[in-house]
């Protein structure tokens, strides 16, 4: 699933390449890709004859600025990739793959795709008079931005002083810190030095202040390089995350650790593949 590093990896692209984006047409091609109150029709009426502006991110969420053509504020689209969601900008007629969900066309021919494999992606459209938490649950059970003030050792010394459930499993739950998952959970605690099955009330103040620069440094670090691609992922021009070949502990179980040599162990956490050195992190 794409996580906040590739998420913003798309949202740059999205504010580079559609921003001032004029929706003449869409076409619809799964329904469930559809969350809003309404189904498609109602989004396409909604969504339809708007201009896309700036994007923002909250967490694993894409949210777009749509204007009238007397530039009066329309509402959001807000779209969740989920596990397999990209979008691409297409220049020229270009027949749709059978994974196409949703097409949308400006009055120039252009098209912006969203391409969905597993087709668990969803879209909303959102009304001015509202804001995308008070239609999308998910959104309201976020936790902070890693990159926010909000978020730091205090906040997550207290969040976690009471919970018993491993650390991994914390920092998988997205009310803990948005937009943090598998991937970026085993790099960060490898980085940290952290066994990812240590019980998050038991770490230490030293342990908790490593973790959260730790986390900032890997996500950093990702977005610089657009991301991470095992699999599905592509950014809005075709182009792989290039992290993957960097990653210190992720899909390396059984390779020797790059710092110390020792095997890396594998091991479910939680219903989740985790990656971790038992030297390192001890």
């Amino acid at each position: 699933m794409p996580e906040l590093p590739e998420v913003e990896t798309v949202r740059k692209g999205l504010d580079k390449l559609v921003n001032g984006f004029y929706i003449q047409k869409i076409d619809v091609l799964k329904e469930r890709s559809i969350a809003s109150i309404g189904g498609s029709q109602e989004f396409i009426n909604n969504v339809q004859e708007s201009f896309l502006g700036s994007w923002k991110r909250r967490g694993k969420y894409l949210i777009g600025n749509l204007t009238s053509t007397t530039n009066k504020s329309k509402g959001f689209l807000v779209v969740h990739l989920r596990m397999t969601g990209q979008f691409k900008i297409i220049d020229s007629q270009e027949n749709a793959c059978s994974h196409t969900r949703v097409r949308i066309w400006d009055n120039n021919g252009r098209e912006l795709r969203f391409i969905d494999i597993r087709n668990f992606g969803q879209m909303w459209f959102v009304p001015s008079k509202s804001s995308p938490s008070e239609i999308i649950p998910g959104l309201r059970k976020l936790g902070p931005e890693p990159f926010s003030k909000d978020f730091n050792y205090n906040y997550l010394q207290n969040y976690l002083k009471k919970k018993t459930c491993t650390i991994k499993s914390a920092l998988l739950d997205q009310s803990t810190l948005a937009g943090v998952g598998n991937i970026y959970a085993d790099e960060s605690l490898f980085e940290a030095g952290i066994n990812p099955k240590t019980k998050s009330k038991n770490l230490t103040k030293s342990e908790l202040k490593k973790l959260c620069e730790s986390i900032i440094k890997v996500l950093r670090i990702s977005i610089g390089k657009g991301g991470t691609t095992f699999s599905d992922f592509r950014d809005l021009e075709g182009l792989n995350g290039n992290y993957g070949g960097q990653a210190w502990v992720y899909r390396r179980n059984n390779k020797p650790c790059k710092k110390c040599g020792h095997n890396i162990l594998k091991e479910k956490l939680s219903g989740r593949s985790t990656h971790w050195c038992p030297e390192c992190q001890k």
